[in-house]
C-alpha cells in the first residue's frame, strides 16, 4: 500500500525536472516507505513531457498525467489528488524553489495528529515589490476573511491526509485555500517554516492578474463557507435592509407631503427610495434562486481533460 504520494504540477520546466526528480527520489528513498510521484503536465510546450516520459520508463514509481492543454495549477493539483493512492499526499512546485528535504519535517508534523501541514516560506527568495509585498497583503487578507491563522497560504509545499481531500472540489485558484476549506470542516491545520530557493531556470508563471484572480476566489471561498447552505441569509438580509431603507425614505416623503404640504414629485429622494425598494426585492429574489441552485452545486463536472496517463 502506498503511504506517500507527491503531486507536482508542471508547466514548461524542462530544465528543472531532472534535478527535482533526483533530489526528490533521494529524500523519499531514505524514508523507507512506499511512495509514488505524480507529475501533471499542464499543457507544456517545451520538452517537459518528453523528459517526464523518460523518467517514468526508468522508474515505475513515477506517474505522469498529461493534459490536452494548459488548464491551470488548481486543475493540475486536483487531477493529482484524483489519481493519488497514498495515505499522505504532498504537493510541491516543479521550479526547484520548494526543497524536497522539507518533506520529512512535514510528515513529522502531520504525525503529531494534524490533517494538513502547510509550508511557510519565512525567508522567501523572491522580488520584494512584485512578490513579497503582494503576498503579505494577500495572506493578511486571507487570514482575516477565513479565520485560519497560517502565514503563507500561497506556498504549494503542503502535506495532507488523503481522506480529507475526498470531498474537496477545486476550481479557479482555490488550491491555496485548501487549509481554510478543510479547517471549516473541522480538520486540524498547522504550518512549519520551510526552505525557499531562488529560481534557477525558466520563468515564473505567477503574474499580477493571478493575484487578482486569487482574491476573487477568496471572496467565493469566504461566501461559500458562511452562506453555502443558505445563501438567502446573505442576499435576503441585504434585500430586507435595502427595502426597509426605501420604506423609511417613502415614509419620510409621505409625512412632509401630507402633514407639511410640500411637493415631492420633483425630489431626487423619491426616485432613490423607489430604486432602493426595487433593488431590495431583487436581492431577495437572488437569494431564493441561489438557495435553489446550491442544491445542485455538487453535480459540477471536472475542470480538466486528460490526454493520457503513464503508470
Amino acid at each position: 500500500m502506498t503511504e506517500i504520494s507527491v503531486v507536482i504540477p508542471v508547466l514548461n520546466e524542462e530544465e528543472n525536472i531532472p534535478e527535482l526528480y533526483s533530489e526528490l527520489r533521494d529524500v523519499l528513498e531514505k524514508l523507507n516507505k512506499p511512495y509514488e510521484i505524480i507529475f501533471i503536465d499542464d499543457g507544456s510546450t517545451d520538452n517537459s513531457f518528453k523528459i517526464l516520459k523518460e523518467i517514468h520508463e526508468k522508474d515505475n514509481k513515477v506517474k505522469v498525467i498529461k493534459f490536452r492543454r494548459n488548464f491551470g495549477q488548481t486543475p493540475a493539483i486536483s487531477a493529482g489528488f484524483d489519481h493519488a493512492t497514498g495515505s499522505i499526499i504532498i504537493t510541491m512546485d516543479s521550479d526547484l524553489q520548494n526543497d524536497p528535504k522539507d518533506i520529512p519535517k512535514l510528515l513529522e508534523k502531520i504525525n503529531e495528529g494534524y490533517d494538513v501541514v502547510s509550508g511557510w516560506r519565512a525567508n522567501r527568495k523572491d522580488p520584494f515589490l512584485t512578490k513579497k509585498i503582494p503576498s503579505k497583503i494577500s495572506n493578511w487578507l486571507t487570514r482575516r476573511l477565513t479565520g485560519v491563522d497560517i502565514h503563507d497560504f500561497g506556498c504549494t509545499l503542503k502535506a495532507y491526509r488523503g481522506e480529507i481531500l475526498k470531498d474537496v472540489k477545486l476550481y479557479g485558484e482555490m488550491h491555496r485555500f485548501i487549509p481554510a476549506i478543510v479547517s471549516w470542516k473541522g480538520f486540524k491545520v498547522s504550518e512549519i517554516p520551510v526552505e525557499h530557493h531562488s529560481r534557477k531556470f525558466g520563468k515564473t508563471k505567477y503574474g499580477t492578474w493571478r493575484i487578482m484572480k486569487g482574491f476573487l476566489d477568496l471572496l467565493v471561498v469566504t461566501f461559500w463557507q458562511k452562506y453555502s447552505t443558505r445563501p438567502i441569509h446573505l442576499f435576503g438580509g441585504l434585500g430586507l435592509l435595502l427595502s426597509f431603507s426605501g420604506f423609511l425614505i417613502g415614509l419620510y416623503l409621505s409625512i412632509i407631503k401630507f402633514f407639511y404640504h410640500q411637493g415631492i414629485s420633483n425630489r431626487p429622494l423619491l426616485l432613490l427610495g423607489i430604486l432602493i425598494i426595487i433593488l431590495g426585492v431583487q436581492f431577495i429574489i437572488f437569494g431564493l434562486l441561489a438557495d435553489i441552485m446550491v442544491r445542485v452545486y455538487y453535480q459540477e463536472e471536472r475542470q480538466y481533460n486528460i490526454e493520457g496517463i503513464l503508470g
